[in-house]
């Protein structure tokens, strides 16, 4: 499916019609979902202010508005979470990698002084776009503690979710993947918006679950006692090439079902998908099973 440009009373997308197309994915009152949204494509919008903001001004009208369209259809019994990933601070991801490539070893050493340690107080996400930035600065936020892969999260589950984070546990049980699934709510949902499935957090969850995934060390920088401290652990090692693939199949066994796992639509004038949480890792879990035959080679999070 591609998204078109649609008409609109006023030319530009507002808050009402934003919700609009965020019930036709199957978002509802209370709901829990986790987004991962680019705004680049969603189109002109016109910027929601908040009656009791006064006359502050939001950073990112979009952004805001886009947010407050989907707090009003989830309602003060429903959580949001998103993605706020840090690879800035690892001397283990690609980005590392690529950057120190042709320093030597002086400049490698003055690099590695100058990263900054994670705080999840105020380290801004990277490459996880402007909707979840809007969603970790939001009043009322909390922020999960990993120092690479924090979430954050608004709503009636906000604390809960964040709360519990396991530093050796990137994206498994032991993040706030770990109860998003073991809820098994239909109404916990995935929304992909503007984005494909090779982004899709959820998957790398079905990476725990199959019988002894490979792992590796992760080393990054956080602040410890008002200083930076280097840190090593060992995960499983995460891999997203294939994760396309993945949503391919997904959508592919889900024609068959006369009760749709998929909601296909449009956020504005961009595509999105909402997903049955519980039902993708699942699906996820059996399809790596069967088509990872050899550990993952490389790891890299993708934006």
């Amino acid at each position: 499916m591609t998204a078109r440009a649609r008409w609109l009373p006023g030319g530009a997308h507002t808050r009402s019609t934003l919700a609009a197309d965020f019930e036709r994915l199957g978002v509802r009152a209370g709901s829990t979902v986790l987004v991962h949204a680019s705004l680049r494509g969603i189109g002109a919008v016109r910027p929601w202010r908040d009656p009791h903001a006064g006359r502050a001004r939001p950073d990112d009208p979009v952004a805001a508005t886009v947010l407050a369209a989907l707090r009003h259809v989830l309602g003060p019994r429903g959580t949001l979470v998103v993605p706020t990933f840090t690879e800035g601070n690892s001397s283990t991801s690609r980005a590392y990698r690529e950057r120190i490539a042709g320093m030597t070893d002086e400049q490698v050493a003055g690099y590695r002084a100058s990263m900054p340690p994670f705080d999840p107080d105020s380290s801004p996400s990277q490459g996880m776009g402007r909707f979840a930035e809007a969603v970790r600065r939001a009043p009322g936020a909390y922020r999960s503690g990993h120092p690479q892969t924090s979430f954050a999260a608004l709503g009636a589950r906000a604390a809960r979710l964040a709360a519990h984070h396991d530093g050796n546990c990137h994206l498994g049980p032991d993040s706030p993947l770990g109860p998003l699934h073991r809820d098994r709510s239909p109404g916990t949902l995935i929304l992909l918006i503007g984005v494909g499935y090779e982004v899709c957090s959820a998957f790398h969850l079905a990476e725990y679950l199959r019988p002894d995934p490979p792992t590796r060390d992760y080393s990054c920088v956080v602040r410890r006692g008002g200083r930076p401290q280097w840190i090593t652990y060992r995960d499983v090692e995460l891999d997203d090439s294939d994760f396309a693939d993945l949503g391919t199949a997904y959508e592919k066994a889900d024609t068959d079902r006369p009760e749709r796992w998929v909601n296909s639509g449009t956020v504005g004038d961009t595509d999105a998908r909402g997903l049955t949480l519980h039902h993708a890792v699942d699906f996820a879990a059996q399809w790596l099973a069967g088509n990872r035959p050899r550990p993952a080679e490389s790891y890299e999070l993708r934006n």
